[in-house]
């Protein structure tokens, strides 16, 4: 990569750091930005190894404009930084020459939030207490090798020199929170870490001006290190979880193509407003929400959906942001866009899932406001001890009180929920499932009955005609004409079967569709019906059925069945496996609800429902005993789903239903249902550990501590294995 000339105006600031004047500083970004540079992001999904890394550079450098590009692995992302003429579209298209799918990031809606600028403050600190560390350590072999009297000394001072303003800056994050704690007269987990580096620093200082034999500045920069490094894999196991949302926030397109008096104006997409239109092309990520005016394509919905296959798009179809066109331009008149489109909400979804404190993480709380006057007492327990013991040896007694502070920190008990539940989420949101609420994952693994609604869960709630071929051609064409004028789900189930079957409509003449019986007509100077079993003179079907009266003969019944979504059937073949009761219920007729049990091997079952007396049930479960999980889409589930011990909804459901629910299922598959179960229980098994290995690690270290077996830097190395230990753990679940 070349060197780029300053623009002329550029004067370095001094700066007492050389490695910051070796980087880009906030006002050189701020010229650069002024001398029309571009800082554009795109995501590549493919991408996985170190030869991807170098490919992709190497294409994209080559792009004229380009000044340079830096592929991050881990996130799967390529940054670059190019001439203004240089658009996402471009790279894009280069990428795709070389093999590599790719689309454009919005940089403003990757920017960090404040736990991430907490994350690189706390990295900047580790790293200056690295260096700090190494370098003492150096002077500490030679006093470690035998070097003595004013030798030994100097080696102490500059030790000193270094150590002191290290711990100062480095130790920062742990005083800070200490001091606010004691301001808002509580004790918190940062006190007992800032007293023990108060202390390892004080009795080093102490020992120096005393010429003493040992000074305990590596210790202390040592312990500052370590605590540092535990802080920092806190800050970002935290973090996987917002990381999601802000990914799927970014991967909005950050400009669209409106059309305005049918010319083309790219504009940033915070300037689309509601009722605008816009071009979609080929290949295109959709950047809003919205209905389709014209144009008719294929849809790939996986990103939101996990849906394989794609879908049809053609007039009056609603699209969502982040879904890409495929084969055809739409143009789009936008219902929402920027933070208020659909996958913006998905992504506020994921962050509530972040925020919010389970009552394993309750515990792991306020275990810890009581650990800290515990540890207190301990500490100057041991101190006042070996006071006496050793008639008045400050300086072994402080050791060994510091070292008890330090060795029983509760790190690892803070990291024991929010990495499980963190990596646990994550494997889910990955399967196809959306945690809104923070304790649901562990209320599921309570779960020992499932209570699945029918239409719309179990089913997709799309009626499909099943005997079109029973009836003669002539009255299937009278159907198909009257089915035509009406909008009722049955109607266009059956003009749509009709249509495929490639029968044309009957001239049937004065249509009229009477409210809550059906559509009658004329045809050859007769009155013919299409609706309600009564109003037609017949008899009820035991299956979900319309039918049709010419007055010619008995009336015909048009049968139809609800398609089964996608997975069920290995969803609920699973949960039985692992030893949940099944129950359907549902407000459809008796003859659907049957048929519908048998099919998917679900020998409790209830039919008519209606809303109240499904939230009767699960109640009633509930009463006796039962942890129930309620999976349902509609209105009429609203109040079960709010009554369950937990609750799951599609992402087709109404608004109400996904509101009440805990989980969102993104795709049409159920069987990420059985996975979530399996997870949860999986998950509530490793918070356990955590606890467990929290709790044995104390047992074992504090009465080495207490002994004097444990100096300060033996402490804080055992401490931050307890804490690794734990996050290591959590990751078992990916």
């Amino acid at each position: 990569m070349t060197a780029q000339p300053e623009p002329a105006d550029f004067v370095p600031a001094a700066s007492a750091c050389p490695a910051c004047v070796a980087a880009p500083s906030a006002e050189r970004l701020a010229q650069l930005a002024q001398h029309h540079h571009a800082r554009l992001m795109l995501s590549l999904p493919t991408a996985h190894c170190a030869a991807c890394i170098s490919t992709v550079e190497n294409a994209v450098q080559a792009v004229p404009g380009v000044q340079g590009a830096r592929v991050n692995l881990t996130l799967k992302r390529v940054a670059v930084d190019a001439e203004a003429h240089v658009t996402a579209a471009d790279l894009i298209e280069v990428l795709k020459g070389v093999g590599y799918e790719a689309h454009e990031l919005d940089p403003g809606l990757l920017t960090a939030t404040e736990a991430d600028k907490q994350a690189r403050d706390i990295l900047m600190r580790l790293g200056v207490a690295f260096f700090s560390m190494m370098n003492i350590m150096l002077l500490s072999v030679a006093v470690w090798s035998g070097a003595e009297g004013p030798t030994r000394d100097l080696f102490h001072w500059i030790s000193g020199a270094i150590a002191l303003p290290t711990v100062l800056f480095s130790g920062q994050p742990f005083f800070k929170s200490a001091w606010m704690g004691l301001r808002a007269r509580r004790v918190n987990m940062d006190f007992p870490i800032s007293l023990a580096l108060v202390l390892a620093t004080s009795i080093s200082i102490f020992e120096t001006f005393e010429s003493g034999s040992h000074a305990y500045f590596d210790a202390a920069v040592m312990l500052c290190f370590f605590l540092l490094l535990g802080r920092y894999l806190d800050q970002k196991t935290r973090a996987v979880a917002r990381s999601a949302a802000e990914e799927l926030a970014a991967l909005e397109v950050p400009r669209a193509t409106v059309l305005v008096d049918g010319a083309e104006v790219v504009r940033p997409i915070a300037e689309v407003a509601v009722g605008d239109l816009v071009l979609v092309r080929p290949g295109g990520r959709m950047p809003v929400d919205g209905v389709v005016t014209e144009g008719a394509s294929e849809l790939d919905r996986s990103l939101l959906t996990g849906e394989s296959l794609p879908v049809f798009a053609g007039p009056g179809m609603v699209v969502s942001a982040g879904e890409v066109n495929l084969t055809g331009p739409l143009t789009l008149r936008v219902t929402a866009a920027g933070r208020d489109s659909s996958l913006h909400r998905m992504a506020d979804l994921v962050a509530v899932a972040e925020s919010a404190r389970t009552k394993y993480t309750t515990l792991a709380e306020r275990a810890a406001r009581l650990y800290s006057p515990l540890v207190h007492t301990l500490s100057f327990s041991a101190f006042a001890f070996w006071m006496w013991k050793t008639g008045g040896d400050v300086r072994f007694a402080i050791n060994i009180s510091a070292a008890t502070l330090i060795i029983t920190c509760p790190c690892a008990l803070g990291l024991a929920v929010p990495a499980v539940v963190t990596s646990a989420s994550g494997k889910l949101f990955r399967k196809g499932l959306l945690i809104k609420h923070g304790t649901a994952l562990e209320r599921l693994a309570d779960v020992d009955t499932v209570v699945f609604d029918k239409t719309g869960t179990l089913t997709m709630g799309t009626p499909e005609a099943t005997n079109l071929a029973d009836h003669p051609r002539q009255a299937v064409e009278v159907a198909a004409a009257l089915a035509g004028a009406s909008s009722h789900p049955l109607a266009v189930a059956l003009a749509q079967a009709a249509r495929a079957a490639g029968i044309a409509p009957a001239r049937v003449e004065d249509l009229r569709e009477v409210p809550g019986y059906g559509i009658e007509g004329r045809w050859k100077g007769q009155t013919v019906r299409l609706g309600r079993a009564s109003w037609c003179e017949a008899e009820e079907a035991v299956m979900t059925a319309t039918y049709l009266c010419t007055g010619e003969g008995k009336a015909r019944a048009f049968t139809f069945t609800d398609r089964l979504r996608p997975g069920a059937e290995a969803a609920v073949a699973a949960l039985t496996v692992q030893g949940k009761h099944i129950r359907l219920i549902s407000g459809d007729t008796e003859g659907a609800v049957a048929a519908l049990a048998q099919r998917l091997g679900i020998a409790d079952w209830a039919s008519g429902a209606l809303p109240a007396e499904k939230a009767a049930l699960v109640r009633d479960l509930t009463d006796r005993g039962a942890r129930v999980l309620m999976v349902g889409d509609g209105l009429n589930d609203t109040a079960a789903l709010a009554a369950a011990h937990v609750s799951i909804s599609p992402a087709t459901a109404l608004d109400a239903a996904r509101t009440a629910s805990d989980i969102v299922l993104l795709g049409q598959d159920m069987a990420p249902i059985a996975d979530a179960t399996r997870i949860s229980k999986q998950a509530r098994r490793r918070i356990i550990e955590n606890f467990a290995l929290s709790a044995g690690y104390n047992v074992i270290a504090v009465p080495l501590a207490l002994i004097g077996s444990a100096t300060p830097l033996a402490a804080a190395l055992a401490m931050s294995l307890s804490s690794i230990t734990v996050s290591i753990n959590a990751l078992r679940l990916k």
